[in-house]
């Protein structure tokens, strides 16, 4: 039962060839004997799976249907689960449980989910390799001595290594659509606004969004479905119809504009994962797209953009952290001050604590005009670059990262090196747009993704795209040696 995706399970479950309670079983053994080796979950939450899904299969049984009725899912540990720890994988809320549960929890509980536990990430979402989590590094499933990617990777190696059929996951820079490439899965970050950040524990507020994590298209197209929609609880939720992502699926792909970007093949790229995406684009060609070269000339300034931006929002998010109201507090402080610098000197990780004070620096008196109003103009002429290219083409395609997976610790010591990895998921989030990695090809036994990208709301149209593209190849279908 571990090999089927998210629709193959809803068809069993609506056949009756097996019950919620006896997949969700399976799943708990299955992440028992194997989650060892990875160290993708934070949580397991045993008894609320067991009692989610006796009550998933009690609806069924009393006429009730939907894809994701009794389907087992895990989520990311930034998204508030009451009375469960919600960890942001650090050690400042390492005994915090939430008192509420976050929309997308709340949303997909509502639809039927069976939630199997939280899982690993990089602390507060602040990684592209998922080691800088206060319980320690995730293994890639490809090859344990590797990184799985960040910071949803605690999602992506759990999904890749079959332990459970999907995910959910946050990107705030790639958080998605990198460990997505790096561990063979499909990941999906949404329009800005698509889906409710209520409840989701903030890293940069502009520039955060949650989604979807698993094998295919089509699964991914199930779970937002469940995800998606207006949240008045959120001021940056947007009133926007939400489509059944589902049913655009087999629409054909003739006549659709895909564009290159000629700045993505630069001397950064490996070689061999540029071959995998002219083969990729050859693969599309043969459905009926058209190809189209193009160009986003602001690219080469996102990173320091976003480099700033990012921290910028981080520091004054990460203020809340006091050690006053909740989270980790020093031992016996001789005031409020040493009360605030050592709750916070403890509690917080090198990786946060530098882009705190990056953020800070950026913000303060004299540095404003400078760095963040700057950064905030580069974001804007990386909008008008894609709001021209899509006046040209339907999507925009390309590498999601410039290598495969690295060996653990290999960048730990130049945390610039692991920032470069981002450079092609981060347009993007400062953008706002919707982007989706699927799987394209190994490098050394390691998987590699290509990267799609659409217009505002296209969400359907890239899920479209992904899975006519699955539909003729295999990729997606491998799995790692031992699972």
């Amino acid at each position: 039962m571990h090999h089927m995706t998210l629709a193959e399970i809803a068809r069993g479950l609506a056949e009756k060839k097996f019950s919620s309670e006896e997949l969700t079983k399976t799943l708990l053994a299955r992440i028992a004997l194997l989650d060892p080796q990875l160290n993708s979950f934070i949580s397991l939450t045993e008894d609320l799976a067991l009692q989610q899904a006796k009550a998933a299969d009690a609806r069924r049984a009393n006429g009730e249907s939907g894809a994701l009725l009794g389907a087992p899912i895990a989520h990311k540990d930034l998204f508030c689960t009451q009375g469960i720890r919600t960890s942001c994988g650090s050690k400042m809320l390492d005994n915090f449980k939430a008192p509420y549960d976050a929309t997308v929890v709340a949303k997909l509980a509502a639809a039927g989910t069976v939630t199997l536990g939280k899982t690993n990430m990089d602390e507060f979402a602040m990684g592209s390799a998922n080691e800088s989590s206060y319980y320690g590094p995730v293994k890639n499933p490809w090859n344990l001595e590797y990184v799985p990617g960040g910071s949803s990777g605690g999602s992506a190696a759990a999904v890749a290594a079959r332990l459970l059929p999907a995910a959910t996951g946050t990107d705030t820079g790639g958080s998605i659509r990198q460990p997505a490439a790096l561990t063979n899965l499909t990941g999906l970050k949404p329009t800005y606004g698509r889906v409710s950040r209520w409840g989701m524990i903030a890293y940069a507020s502009s520039l955060d969004q949650g989604g979807p994590m698993a094998r295919t298209a089509e699964d991914c197209a199930i779970l937002l479905q469940g995800m998606a929609g207006f949240d008045p609880k959120d001021s940056t939720s947007i009133d926007e119809p939400v489509p059944d992502y589902s049913a655009s699926l087999n629409g054909s792909l003739q006549g659709l504009r895909i564009g290159v970007p000629k700045e993505y093949f630069s001397a950064g790229l490996d070689p061999r994962i540029a071959e995998l995406i002219q083969t990729s684009v050859k693969e599309l060609e043969k459905l009926g797209a058209v190809i189209k070269d193009i160009s986003l000339p602001n690219m080469q300034h996102a990173i320091p953009a976003y480099y700033v931006i990012a921290p910028a929002e981080a520091s004054s998010n990460l203020s809340r952290f006091d050690g006053v109201r909740f989270g980790h507090r020093c031992e016996n402080p001789k005031d409020l001050i040493d009360l605030y610098k050592r709750s916070r000197g403890e509690g917080f990780g090198p990786e946060v604590q530098r882009r705190i004070m990056v953020g800070a620096y950026a913000l303060s008196a004299g540095y404003y005009d400078a760095y963040y109003l700057k950064a905030q103009k580069i974001r804007r002429l990386i909008k008008n670059d894609f709001m021209a290219a899509f006046n040209e083409v339907d999507i925009i395609l390309g590498p999601t990262t410039p290598n495969p997976a690295w060996k653990l610790g290999a960048k730990n010591s130049d945390p610039v090196a692991a920032y470069l990895e981002d450079v092609y998921t981060i347009t993007a989030n400062l953008a706002g747009l919707p982007g989706l990695s699927m799987p394209a090809g190994f490098v050394d036994g390691l998987p590699v993704g290509v990267q799609l990208l659409a217009p505002y709301f296209q969400e359907g149209r890239l899920l479209n795209v992904a899975h006519q593209y699955q539909l003729n190849t295999d990729w997606h279908t491998r799995t790692p040696t031992g699972f």
